[in-house]
């Protein structure tokens, strides 16, 4: 395969002038969240310096995607998703906003912090799914899954300068600039929307309320490549989600070095990059179910080798293919969750996904912290990356559909 085959594939960029100024003010609005999200824990372990109330910014970052999600889904499969789209970035942009006003004033108590922050992701999780249209709708099916590869390579990038980005504006600025910042990036993720058309759905719209989200459950529970896709999602992040182990890791293994316990988060960003950048072999070839299934087996297995070596090299060069690996299954997964589903239901799929990658990392987390406490970092390693391993090869066993590309049988 030639050099430009294996490179990250620009034709959305080319083609579609559209789709170009959606990606940069997509890219500018994540960089300006990465930047909030560590001001916001920065500012409430100032105000407390307790870790439970920062445990809790994650808490009330997850929890509106969860219970917002899948009515947000309904709603986006109703109404004109550029429109929803436009009015969730408006929210987004107020609360930060909002955020920057207190952190200049000082007089907002830490609830009030994580209030702003709830009412942020709630907008958050009302924007995705009418975000999720987008590709599949402004691209050419086979340009898809290069048009994906775009956008997480652009926040995969965003998410190693965003939050070094955001430690430097807050030793020289202070905490209301970083959150300014961060409501003007909003004003460019909101240019790049507003020339789209308008994107109602394509055929039956969703029924309203709670029958339009068991409608969209349905679906993805009747759909075995959907449904195997989102298994496999779960499997990899509930059952091997490694960032909780690794200050006991770093203690047990290496010394409790925080350069070393900094690199690992690093290792698994720099990992995801560089598959990014190389994708193009990938979304060239067309076989998303198999290359999902082999990511995320082999995020598993290095995991696992992770929980066994004590070289801190050879560690971080497990964490990078790690890293490499789940890059590669998220975009494959991805691009099977937006190419088919229809157009009607995909809003509420794609709310799902998003709940799934917000709840599944925590969930994880949980379960790791617990099994270490039971046994070391190293033995929740190690299991974690096994059972991964096994949910993999029994979704790939029961889904031939995934490993051959054939359409599902009930693909409508």
């Amino acid at each position: 395969m030639s050099l430009t085959r294996t490179l990250l594939d620009v034709r959305p960029l080319r083609t579609s002038p559209v789709f170009r100024r959606l990606l940069i003010g997509r890219t500018v609005s994540v960089l300006g969240s990465f930047m909030t999200m560590v001001t916001v824990m920065y500012q409430v372990w100032e105000m407390t310096h307790s870790a439970a109330w920062s445990g809790a910014v994650g808490l009330a970052q997850a929890l509106p995607m969860v219970c917002f999600g899948l009515f947000a889904g309904a709603w986006a499969d109703r109404g004109d998703r550029r429109r929803i789209y436009l009015g969730a970035t408006v929210g987004q942009a107020v609360c930060s906003l909002l955020l920057a006003v207190q952190g200049f004033t000082g007089h907002v108590p830490v609830a009030g912090v994580l209030a702003l922050v709830a009412a942020q992701s709630a907008c958050a999780a009302v924007g995705a799914p009418a975000a999720g249209v987008f590709v599949p709708r402004l691209l050419p099916k086979e340009q898809v899954a290069a048009g994906l590869a775009l956008n997480q390579v652009t926040g995969q990038a965003m998410m190693l300068v965003g939050p070094a980005l955001g430690g430097l504006l807050l030793g020289w600025f202070g905490i209301g600039v970083c959150y300014l910042i961060d409501a003007l990036s909003f004003l460019l993720s909101f240019y790049g929307a507003f020339g789209l058309p308008a994107l109602p759905p394509e055929g039956e719209p969703s029924r309203a309320g709670l029958h339009g989200v068991l409608d969209g459950l349905r679906f993805m529970a009747g759909h075995r490549v959907v449904r195997g896709a989102l298994a496999t999602d779960l499997a990899a992040t509930v059952l091997s989600m490694p960032t909780s182990l690794f200050p006991l890791v770093n203690e047990e293994r290496f010394g409790g070095d925080p350069r070393t316990l900094g690199l690992f988060l690093s290792a698994l960003a720099v990992g995801g990059v560089l598959a990014s950048a190389l994708s193009g072999a990938v979304t060239h070839r067309g076989r998303p179910g198999l290359v999902m299934l082999w990511g995320a087996g082999a995020w598993g297995a290095a995991l696992a080798a992770f929980g066994l070596t004590s070289s801190p090299w050879a560690g971080l060069g497990l964490l990078v293919l790690a890293g490499a690996a789940d890059a590669l299954s998220v975009l494959s997964r991805t691009t099977i969750v937006q190419t088919r589903t229809p157009d009607a239901l995909l809003g509420r799929v794609t709310a799902a996904e998003t709940i799934v990658g917000q709840a599944g990392p925590h969930l994880g987390n949980v379960r790791a912290g617990l099994v270490a406490g039971a046994t070391s970092g190293a033995t929740a390693l190690v299991v974690g990356g096994l059972l991964c391993l096994l949910a993999v090869f029994h979704v790939g066993a029961s889904t031939p559909e995934l490993r051959d590309g054939a359409p599902a049988p009930e693909e409508h």
